[in-house]
């Protein structure tokens, strides 16, 4: 049997157990396979239906990453086979992807998510819905979608949405690394604890006198890692996003997108975090920043579940009509980093090709995802 995805359940001293999954694919910085997202779905559905189950805890195997994103290799084959077309691999993918995270979103226990090392793309769709969202010293986190030609998915159109005025968008945008401390302020994160505090964690959640209701249960959890993560406060990270938020929100504040995009990528600055989110943008596919404006704005009033469904649609239009294989091609394939995206900038992208990747392959029945919710 594989073991891309490790299963163990581990005795509590009150006679429940943990269960523990660990995303075990090290060399690929535990990148997020359609194999993976098929072993953790059903165990996770079995242990929210067991009732010696107190708690789920998630993680990535080894040092370097939780999960760096997803398998996208093996998407950009099916597309370039089959060009133009609604790819049954890439459809099958995402909608599956998402149907995980969101169940993730709607655990009815308290639900970990270890999040050292990279946390980038699948990783931030299979953090952001745990109950607990733990971050290191070593966290790294970014939606860096902007440089293949997708857009921020995962329930990007949700979360980037609760953080503070302007973040949401210029992240979107810039693909922008954020570490602990980031992660905290844009609310990504609930806790702090240092990467060496993980089995004293875990010791201490097998120590907890678990209860009947899932509520108690978040609160012991919430509980263990506030205390495990308070000696650890000093090795916190300095932050990135919180000094520029006023910048972020005046570079973000103008009603279309290609102003938006212009005043980031004309920034000068000697602050080496805004300089790499400028040039990262400016060499970023034109499309994918047409998208994240109207993801967002579309995506302010919308359910969870809708969003889920409102990126199945934008990714499968990503696959069949945008950039996503030229982006994969640049930067992974032939790794000349030089992708020809279909539009020279910004500007010269017309509305009405925009629209069409808002426009669902699917009727509202047959929608793969229309059972979520």
């Amino acid at each position: 049997m594989s073991t891309v995805v490790q299963f163990e359940e581990r005795q509590t001293a009150c006679g429940k157990r943990l269960g523990i999954a660990r995303l075990n694919s090290e060399k690929s910085l535990n990148a997020l396979s359609l194999e993976m997202i098929q072993q953790l779905q059903p165990q996770l559905d079995n242990w929210a239906g067991d009732p010696e189950i107190a708690c789920v805890w998630l993680e990535g195997a080894g040092e370097k990453a939780f999960c760096a994103g997803g398998d996208i290799v093996a998407m950009y084959n099916a597309m370039r086979d089959q060009p133009g077309e609604l790819v049954d691999e890439v459809a099958d993918f995402f909608s599956q992807e998402y149907r995980l995270d969101y169940t993730i979103h709607s655990y009815p226990k308290p639900f970990v998510v270890w999040g050292d090392g990279i946390v980038m793309g699948g990783g931030m769709g299979l953090m952001n819905g745990a109950s607990h969202r733990v971050v290191t010293e070593r966290s790294l986190l970014a939606m860096p979608e902007i440089t293949i030609g997708l857009y921020p998915d995962v329930g990007a159109t949700h979360f980037l949405n609760q953080m503070p005025q302007g973040c949401g968008l210029f992240l979107g945008l810039t693909g922008a690394q954020m570490n602990a401390s980031d992660a905290l302020f844009l609310k990504l994160a609930d806790h702090f604890v240092a990467s060496e505090s993980k089995t004293k964690v875990l010791d201490a959640l097998a120590e907890v006198q678990w209860g009947e209701t899932p509520s108690l249960n978040q609160q012991k959890v919430t509980d263990v890692l506030a205390h495990c993560g308070e000696a650890d406060s000093k090795l916190r990270p300095a932050a990135q996003v919180e000094p520029h938020h006023q910048l972020i929100q005046e570079l973000t504040s103008a009603d279309e997108i290609a102003a938006v995009t212009d005043a980031i990528t004309s920034l000068e600055s000697d602050d080496k975090w805004l300089s790499r989110a400028s040039k990262t943008l400016a060499g970023g596919c034109p499309m994918t920043a047409h998208i994240v404006w109207n993801q967002l704005h579309v995506g302010k009033d919308l359910q969870l579940a809708d969003c889920f469904r409102l990126e199945l649609t934008l990714s499968v239009k990503c696959a069949t009509r945008g950039d996503f294989a030229e982006g994969i091609r640049a930067l992974l394939i032939d790794k000349d980093k030089q992708p020809k995206w279909q539009h020279a900038s910004v500007a010269e992208v017309a509305a009405e090709e925009v629209d069409g990747f808002f426009t669902s392959p699917w009727s509202q029945a047959e929608h793969p995802l229309a059972d979520l919710g």
